[in-house]
């Protein structure tokens, strides 16, 4: 059996003849000035036209005195026809050395456009220029199955599967439609550090590092958040961040210890303005996205298409499970979890007992909906509600079972801000790893004053959710466990 080296060490044997007649297998420069497409899409035009297109072999077919090859770009795939002649140019590959090539490589064809015999559209040439020798040949299409090591190597998963790569492509319309909506509305986009001697912004385990020059542990950010609310302690009024930020934590179908996330705010604005922005954003970004607001996730069927309603946080798990957010009954609640098959240690806080709660609503609604009125024991970053002080001006978007977002009236009172990071700190100090820090650099910002403002923060996981797939499989290049090399 042909093994994976028996195929290097032959392509090992080519390069050697392809440098022993003189030839730069690596050549820097190619003179491509036509992409396979705009022969394809504007055959008409092109017919008859000199074209040089460049791209990766697909497929080889020779016949004495012709050639087929199959080559394709980002753009598309096309035929080039070739004959045989007496006269190759210095360099260059006839039909009869294209025995040195192999499917793969990367080549530049100079010709004129036409149909062959069969009515299919080619590049007619008598030789072609070799860009790249491959030294391993790409496994078929059904020959990278194994989710591990299309994970490891994607960069043939996205030649084997060209849906990957498509699927990077509306990734990216995700995140560009973000910006023109955010940029439109008045926003500038801010980059903020990575690295923070104090981490804050989210209930996460941050990842520690240690920087040499300053002989100094720092932490990975968990968000923007607290850059940007100083950004408008320091005068600007509408500031966003895209960005990746780093949670230790698990990775399944909805979470990647690194991922692109989005963080906005928006001074002299309150949670209700927010709501009317940010469903007008995440309608518009699926639009210009998918083409469309109508999806299938995981089982629900999703229409974004109408004004969403809006839920009070305590009437869900009041109707649901009979809990009082309010005045919990802790015995109750991890009764409830058990029965539903929730592991938590008996240990922890209220807030995280009510959470695991709502997680198993969540999980059930189709959504689209707003929940609201966050208890404030769960919002440590968010104002108190003008009607109940024992609820927050917070709201999340919830789309087929999931939180497509965060947003609230933003805290700026100096004194409450810090007697919420010192309850923080108290919950972290006895063992809560996830419990937010203390930051005083940022309670000394609000001293000098913060304007009124609006926050709101999503991350890729809705691009994952709408697109279907897992977030590993929605990454370029998904976080894996590494492979002991012997």
């Amino acid at each position: 059996m042909t093994t994976l080296n028996d195929y290097r060490d032959e392509r090992l044997r080519k390069l050697g003849q392809i440098r022993e007649l003189g030839i730069n297998p690596y050549p820097a420069k190619s003179h491509r000035n036509t992409k396979i497409a705009t022969i394809l899409d504007h055959f008409t035009e092109k017919d008859g036209q000199d074209v040089c297109i460049a791209g990766r072999i697909v497929a080889i077919r020779a016949f004495g005195k012709i050639a087929f090859v199959k080559l394709r770009d980002y753009t598309g795939e096309v035929q080039i026809f070739m004959e045989k002649s007496d006269v190759v140019a210095p360099g260059m590959f006839g039909v009869k050395q294209l025995k040195l090539l192999d499917t793969g490589d990367f080549i530049e064809a100079t010709g004129k456009v036409g149909k062959s015999s069969t009515g299919e559209i080619s590049v007619f040439t008598n030789e072609v220029r070799l860009l790249t020798k491959s030294l391993r040949p790409l496994p078929g299409y059904d020959g990278l199955t194994n989710k591990e090591e299309r994970y490891r190597r994607r960069y043939v998963d996205m030649n084997v599967n060209p849906e990957v790569r498509e699927r990077l492509v509306r990734r990216s319309k995700f995140w560009q439609a973000t910006r023109d909506f955010m940029n439109s509305h008045g926003f500038i986009e801010i980059n903020t550090p990575v690295l923070e001697t104090t981490t804050g912004g989210a209930d996460a385990n941050p990842f520690v590092t240690h920087m040499d020059a300053l002989d100094s542990d720092y932490y990975l950010r968990i968000s923007q958040e607290l850059p940007l609310k100083r950004l408008l302690g320091g005068g600007f009024e509408k500031v966003y961040d895209i960005g990746p930020r780093f949670r230790n934590e698990g990775v399944d179908d909805e979470h990647l210890p690194e991922h692109i996330a989005f963080e906005s705010y928006a001074a002299y604005e309150d949670y209700e303005d927010g709501m009317r922005l940010y469903e007008e954003m995440i309608k518009y970004v699926a639009k210009e996205t998918w083409g469309t607001l109508k999806f299938n996730v995981g089982g629900f069927e999703v229409d974004l298409d109408q004004d969403w309603p809006r839920i009070k946080y305590a009437d869900l798990l009041r109707d649901k499970f009979d809990v009082d957010v309010f005045n919990p009954d802790r015995e109750k609640m991890l009764s409830i979890l058990r029965g539903n098959g929730v592991r938590v240690d008996p240990s922890v806080s209220d807030g995280r007992l009510l959470d695991n709660l709502w997680k198993l609503i969540r999980k059930t609604s189709a959504g689209p909906y707003w929940l609201v009125e966050e208890p404030l024991s769960l919002s440590p970053l968010a104002k108190v509600s003008d009607e109940n002080p024992l609820v927050t001006q917070r709201f999340h978007p919830i789309i087929a079972g999931t939180e497509m977002g965060n947003g609230y009236s933003e805290l700026n009172d100096p004194l409450d801000q810090l007697a919420r990071f010192e309850e923080q700190q108290a919950m972290r100090d006895s063992g809560d790893d996830e419990a937010q820090m203390l930051d005083m650099d940022f309670v000394e910002m609000l001293e000098y004053g913060m304007p009124p403002a609006c926050g709101w923060g999503n991350s890729e996981r809705n691009f994952w959710l709408l697109e279907g797939v897992s977030g590993r499989e929605a990454v370029p290049f998904p976080i894996i466990k590494k492979r002991n090399e012997e």
